[in-house]
């Protein structure tokens, strides 16, 4: 389908890549020129072997200080990736500090994302309603929310950020003795770049043609008791322009992710949403409910754009022409080949495996009275808000994660693995108190005005609360499946329990729709998706990381319990203050404060460790400059 280069092998070797993925742990390499506040990689210089090497060849160059870069690259007596933290040549910032400030940009670009989400999803309540208008819309957003899920978040990512990390190490390797433009020229990213990026943007150019096309059919899979399909294929015809651009942005998101810039590929559901929001303003009047599905193409457009200036400076578009040319022989070792389909199948069918759970939920719920479909997204939208917020904590690990399994550092990938695994349930399980415990509250203060009423409120509230029995299984799958595709091959092991969980889904959806309706629809995903996780996490640590199951699911356990207890005291409490904004206000105050007390009770080591690893957090911003 599309090239790759990247993962160990060829004339470099495998051993070659974990040496460089050593050595060059922090991306040493990474281009010099970024965009200002943009964030970087920090870099570990290691190996007196090569330290000498380059020594010879005039590779390294002093600092301001007068000291070279390697006097200052590790603390005394630590061998990069042994020591608790490494240091980038200059003496900037170690990749503690960078992570946790790394994490904080991601976390207030995905919040603000998050907020102009809400506040589209609150322009399509007040302008279209729960409705047949708005249920035309949302199955033409299936296209780009099953685009979004290949492309974006999780098969494009977990294909190509560990294929941009195999490249940066192989780069490290093979720098010294080289000049500048032999450099350039022989540069695995950037010729990673020349031979994927176009067959990409061809291949997904072809698919967008054939949606645009085939609509009429899309929605006749998608929605068949649809009574009026004329309206949902027009807004599909809009919609299917997403595949290009969600792909592009999605490239540009793996290969500045690998490369530690985290800053635009964060900032990009805040254009994609600003883009929606703008053109249903403008043109709802004229266009109706079409004027939304052109949104999210003009959303798609912004959110390549968004991280188009990063990418040149930091990737770039491929390899200069030599005046003379590098030998054949060379120049076939360092050329990226073709992805085998034994490495993208895996990535792909999990990819699919987990969105068609979106899939089915619509299928299910087209037969049921108008505005089921509406109610189930609105939940299910709010709902999640938690789980994408604490993913963001992996996402920033990953390319740490991939370039420690690249260097055959088990043990660092596997503290880092259990470190995120136990932040990100602890943040999810949180905002799942919180969203069973004051639904109804939180949902009329978002959504019930113009033509969504205070009937559509209670039916969302009650499908959300179910929605949230299955959050902390997104949140693991999420969290899960990264590791399992950092390794040089992926594994078949995801889409198999991916596909076990979409079973499960199916086969109870099929039969609770017909007594619980869309209640049944959202328990089913809850009941699939919780399959997958726990598949996924005692697969783990047989077959990819040493992670200690048993460990990691009782101290998940723990937590449960906590939330257990937060999300009663907010169903009980939340009615007794009749204001919905004032009650859930005060919601976000009691229920974390109910969590922490539970947690400390029943000795749940993430709570009571909590308060120190916040003083150290906040240590930390106050050494970085």
């Amino acid at each position: 389908m599309f090239g790759s280069a990247g993962y160990p092998g060829g004339a470099s070797g495998r051993h070659s890549v974990r040496v460089a993925a050593r050595a060059a742990s922090g991306l040493a390499d990474a281009p010099e020129a970024r965009e200002p506040g943009e964030l970087s990689a920090p870099a570990a210089v290691g190996g007196r072997g090569r330290l000498r090497h380059a020594r010879r060849s005039g590779e390294l160059s002093t600092t301001p200080g007068g000291r070279r870069p390697s006097e200052s690259a590790t603390p005394s007596g630590n061998a990069p990736g042994q020591g608790s933290e490494s240091v980038t040549p200059g003496g900037s910032q170690p990749l503690g500090r960078f992570l946790a400030k790394a994490a904080a940009v991601t976390a207030g670009l995905t919040a603000a994302g998050a907020v102009f989400g809400l506040v589209r999803d609150q322009t399509i309540a007040h302008l279209f309603g729960a409705g047949h208008d708005s249920d035309a819309f949302l199955i033409a957003w299936t296209v780009p929310e099953m685009a979004s899920t290949l492309l974006i978040e999780d098969a494009m990512a977990l294909l190509m950020v560990p294929a941009f990390s195999h490249a940066l190490a192989r780069r490290a390797a093979s720098r010294a003795g080289l000049t500048r433009r032999e450099a350039r020229a022989q540069d695995p990213v950037r010729l990673l770049v020349a031979a994927t990026l176009p067959r990409l943007v061809v291949f997904l150019a072809a698919v967008a043609s054939v949606l645009v096309v085939a609509a009429p059919a899309v929605v006749a899979v998608l929605a068949p008791g649809l009574p009026d399909p004329a309206l949902a294929v027009e807004c599909t015809r809009l919609t299917a322009l997403t595949v290009l651009s969600f792909g592009i942005a999605g490239y540009f998101s793996a290969a500045l992710r690998a490369h530690r810039s985290f800053l635009p590929p964060a900032a990009i559901y805040v254009s994609y949403n600003i883009g929606i929001i703008g053109t249903m303003v403008a043109l709802h009047a004229l266009w109706g409910v079409r004027a939304a599905a052109a949104g999210v193409a003009v959303g798609g457009l912004l959110m390549a754009l968004v991280q188009l200036p990063a990418f040149v400076r930091n990737v770039g578009f491929g390899p200069p022409r030599a005046k003379k040319a590098a030998p054949r022989n060379q120049r076939d070792r360092d050329r990226p080949t073709l992805i085998a389909f034994g490495v993208i199948a895996p990535v792909i069918f999990f990819a699919v495996f987990r969105q068609s759970q979106v899939l089915v939920e619509r299928f299910l719920a087209a037969s049921l009275p108008p505005g089921a479909i509406s109610h189930l997204n609105y939940a299910q939208k709010v709902a999640q808000m938690p789980m994408v917020l604490s993913l963001m904590i992996c996402t920033v690990t990953f390319p740490v994660v991939a370039q420690a399994m690249a260097g055959g550092e088990q043990e660092k990938a596997r503290r880092r693995v259990e470190q995120d695994l136990a932040l990100a349930s602890l943040a999810v399980l949180m905002g799942t108190a919180l969203v069973i415990g004051y639904a109804p509250q939180i949902i009329q203060v978002l959504f019930e005005r113009g033509a969504f009423t205070h009937a559509d409120t209670l039916a969302t509230a009650s499908v959300m609360r179910v929605y949230g029995l299955g959050l902390l299984g997104h949140c693991l799958v999420g969290a899960l499946s990264r590791p399992f595709f950092s390794t040089a091959r992926p594994t078949w092991f995801p889409a198999f329990a991916m596909g076990a969980g979409l079973l499960v889904n199916v086969v109870a959806g099929a039969f609770a729709v017909g007594w619980w309706g869309i209640y049944g629809i959202a328990a089913a995903n809850a009941a699939g998706i919780s399959t997958t996780a726990v598949l996924l996490l005692t697969g783990l640590g047989s077959r990819i990381i040493a992670i200690q199951v048993r460990r990691v699911a009782v101290s998940i356990g723990r937590l449960a319990v906590a939330a257990v207890a937060a999300g009663a005291t907010g169903w009980i409490a939340g009615p007794m203050i009749p204001d919905p904004m004032v009650s859930a206000a005060l919601g976000c105050l009691l229920v974390p404060a109910m969590f922490g007390a539970t947690g400390m009770a029943i000795r749940a080591l993430e709570v009571t460790a909590l308060p120190g690893q916040i003083s150290q957090l906040t240590q930390r911003f106050r050494n970085v400059r």
